[in-house]
């Protein structure tokens, strides 16, 4: 039998959406990417120009950042274009290019959130030797190693994957590719290459979870032996930050991976919402909690937008003079 290679392949977006609607999914989708992209700047920006934020805790959120702008920059604007220009193709190797950067940047996000779960163990845990375990130099050198180690799972994946004969149908019912929309679409037993891809989803997920678990489990445990209130509730609002930010990651992913394990189904149109939802809304609202919840980052922003709006009355001023 003729099998011919397919040579690219066509975004769904989400599955069933009437075209009267494309104007304003894509309307909301740019909307998200343009939020995102401004408030993650804006930290790059704080950070660039305060010094005071010039700190371990910081550095590791500035990783959040890049890996959040990166992961709506690699995903979002395709989609934007499928309902917005009606494109939703996209070359054989663009896709593959598109499933390494989710998958990795996926694995790098994980990753740094081990981070943030190892500074607040540190600061709570072990205040005494807090400032000679995590040091900016540390931080730096394991924040390297998580972009390194990061690499290798999801090229993996791409190795594998790419070589498989695709010579049906090219139509991902997803918003992005990824390893599973890829895949199921070869010409071929798949399920070795599903085991595979579900041996790295573990590691990279539940491997940092198991250390964040257990070091939040520490953090409360070790609170509870403080008789202070009032130390109690400081000490649980230095961490409140990097909580919510890794419960809005991991929860929602361990929610499906669940859900698939015991039964639960959901329809295609359901599934690709939910994974849109828990891979794009944290990027955009990160920021927003960073600015809220961190007092050096909040006070460094009613800072500079005091020093904005003063400039902008002394030359208003200057030209009415």
């Amino acid at each position: 039998m003729n099998q011919s290679r397919v040579t690219d392949f066509i975004l769904t977006g989400f599955p069933g959406l009437h075209q009267e609607y494309y104007g304003l999914v894509s309307f909301v989708l740019f909307l998200v990417y343009f939020v995102t992209v401004v408030a993650n700047v804006t930290v790059f920006f704080l950070f660039a120009t305060n010094r005071s934020l010039h700190k371990p805790m910081y550095y590791i959120i500035l990783n959040v950042s890049a890996c959040d702008l990166l992961f709506s920059t690699t995903t979002l604007p395709k989609i934007i274009s499928r309902y917005w220009f009606q494109s939703g193709r996209i070359s054989f190797n663009g896709c593959f290019v598109q499933m390494y950067f989710v998958h990795y940047l996926g694995s790098v996000n994980s990753f740094i959130f081990l981070l943030m779960a190892l500074d607040r163990y540190c600061a709570i845990c072990h205040p005494l030797r807090y400032t000679t375990i995590i040091k900016k130099c540390t931080i730096h050198i394991l924040s390297v190693t998580a972009w390194i180690v990061g690499i290798g799972a999801p090229l993996a994946l791409v190795i594998r994957a790419y070589p498989l004969p695709y010579c049906g149908s090219n139509v991902i019912n997803h918003c992005f590719c990824d390893h599973i929309g890829i895949t199921v679409l070869a010409c071929t037993d798949r399920s070795p290459y599903s085991f595979t891809a579900f041996v790295g989803a573990m590691l990279t997920l539940l491997g940092p979870l198991a250390f964040i678990v257990f070091s939040y489990g520490s953090i409360f445990v070790e609170i509870s032996k403080v008789a202070d209130p009032k130390s109690c509730v400081k000490s649980l609002s230095t961490c409140s930050t990097q909580l919510i930010i890794i419960s809005l990651y991991y929860v929602p992913r361990c929610f499906v991976y669940l859900a698939s394990q015991v039964g639960i189904t959901f329809s295609a149109g359901l599934r690709i919402v939910i994974i849109m939802l828990y891979s794009l809304v944290p990027p955009m609202i990160n920021p927003l909690i960073y600015c809220l919840r961190a007092k050096d980052i909040r006070q460094c922003l009613i800072k500079q937008f005091y020093i904005t709006t003063g400039r902008q009355k002394a030359q208003v001023f200057a030209v009415s003079n």
